[in-house]
């Protein structure tokens, strides 16, 4: 069973563009939350994650952070582990 992947992104992202082509390689569904312009939002991620900047990533519930931190779990052979353990439980993501 695959991992549930929600991705916080703003439109003209290039690393935004660049985790979603990273985990089309890897033959994963995502929920895409486009937040361009929506500041509250934004606000809930600085709170959630402490970072200002986009995309950020959640696998089952857990933030993993930006595009950086996704293609270094993917060198370091995590990323698939994390992308689909079949004991990982998906959890949902407390969303404001």
């Amino acid at each position: 069973m695959a991992a549930h992947v929600k991705m916080y992104t703003r439109k003209w992202c290039g690393y935004c563009t660049a985790a979603e082509r990273l985990l089309e390689t890897k033959g994963v569904a995502y929920e895409q939350v486009d937040c361009t312009g929506d500041h509250q939002t934004r606000r809930w991620l600085v709170e959630t994650t402490g970072r200002t900047t986009v995309p950020q990533i959640f696998i089952n519930g857990k933030a993993i952070g930006g595009y950086d931190d996704l293609k270094l779990l993917d060198r370091k052979g995590e990323l698939d582990k994390m992308l689909w353990d079949e004991g990982a439980p998906a959890a949902a993501v407390n969303e404001s």
